[in-house]
């Protein structure tokens, strides 16, 4: 890619944003009013980081052609050094530029629905399903995000066998996209009596919540079914029929809710789980016609595969799509994540800023 031409073509679409903005009409469009002003902000950020690249540029060559023509021995050497500052900073500068030209993906400001479930190691699996949500509980808590408890499902040794939450805030999808798969877990069980290493599995999915404009159900196309709560050992058994069943019959997507009291409430969050899955699905389907890194970074689309590996005894987490370890397990699960969350990220628009080459 041509690096000057690509932002010499965000500065002339800058100017074209900038004179839409100042149309008095552009907010009678809500919609396209607030994709404006998202562009205008990634354009300026973009044309501002490319003012000082030009800077560079122009100091390199400046520096260069007064070693070339001073006399002076000193000027020279005080050329030399700030020709040396400035083409270090260069290729720094470019990497930054390339990261940021991959355009904000409008998805990274929603909400979540995170779903957490036990899959291969029975009661084992079930506490870590406990460990890992109690994890993203953590970094909620760092980054200043709400949740909210929308289902669990205990477990007699203290585990989950699924629980959902919604995570609020800011920048949250983005921070957490690439959290869906499977995590695998190696350690010995606090059930394992013969301290014998065990490797269990639970899987993560990552839903952006989707408003009733992002994706339109037809009333049709939901059975509705309503019932007594239940639970294990008769705990939050109800007398009323509080929970709600919805079944999506073109998909078969069920969403059971019955944590609330109040029928109309866990109808309420069942309809915001179901819109978050089926907006998935669509989103799922639009990744098999996007770039190789995404296709990468979300699989194949069932959450099959493993993606990171929790390992007790060595005091390892490895994430297997990009091959970072890092060492320090107890921080990891106290939320302590930055590190690798970047890493996933910025791998994620390195790979997207390499289709633009194509």
């Amino acid at each position: 890619m041509d690096l000057i031409k690509k932002l010499d073509e965000c500065e002339a679409r800058l100017k074209e944003v900038q004179e839409l903005i100042m149309d008095p009409d552009l907010v009678k469009d809500q919609k396209k009013y607030k994709d404006t002003m998202r562009e205008n902000g990634y354009l300026t950020e973009v044309c501002e980081l490319y003012a000082e690249y030009k800077k560079i540029l122009q100091g390199i060559k400046d520096s260069t052609e007064m070693i070339t023509m001073e006399d002076d021995v000193e000027m020279k050497e005080m050329a030399r050094e700030e020709l040396k500052a400035l083409e270090e900073k260069k290729p720094q500068m470019e990497e930054q530029i390339k990261l940021k030209l991959i355009p904000p993906d409008p998805l990274d400001e929603k909400n979540i629905i995170l779903e957490i479930r036990s899959a291969a190691g029975g009661d084992e699996a079930s506490l870590f399903v406990r460990d890992v949500w109690e994890m993203y509980i953590h970094l909620a808590e760092r980054k200043g995000w709400k949740t909210e408890t929308m289902e669990a499902q205990e477990t007699e040794v203290g585990g989950f066998n699924k629980i959902v939450t919604s995570i609020s805030g800011k920048f949250v999808y983005g921070t957490l996209r690439w959290e869906s798969g499977v995590h695998r877990v190696q350690r010995v069980p606090a059930t394992e009596s013969q301290g014998r290493l065990q490797t269990s599995t639970v899987t993560v999915a990552v839903l952006p919540e989707a408003e009733e404009a992002d994706i339109t159900i037809n009333p049709g196309d939901v059975r509705v079914d309503v019932m007594r709560a239940g639970g294990p050992g008769g705990q939050c058994v109800n007398t009323t029929d509080s929970a709600v069943r919805l079944t999506h019959i073109p998909t078969g997507i069920v969403v059971i809710q019955q944590d609330q009291k109040s029928q109309i409430k866990n109808k309420e969050k069942a309809w915001q789980v179901l819109r978050a899955r089926l907006f998935d699905l669509k989103q799922g389907e639009l990744d098999k016609e996007r770039s190789t890194a995404r296709k990468l970074m979300v699989g194949n689309g069932d959450r099959s595969e493993k993606i990171r590996t929790y390992n007790y005894p060595q005091d390892r987490i490895t994430d297997h799509r990009i091959n970072m370890s890092v060492h320090n397990l107890p921080g990891f699960m106290m939320g302590n994540m930055d590190d690798m969350l970047d890493a996933l990220n910025v791998y994620a628009k390195e790979e997207q800023f390499n289709e633009l080459d194509k």
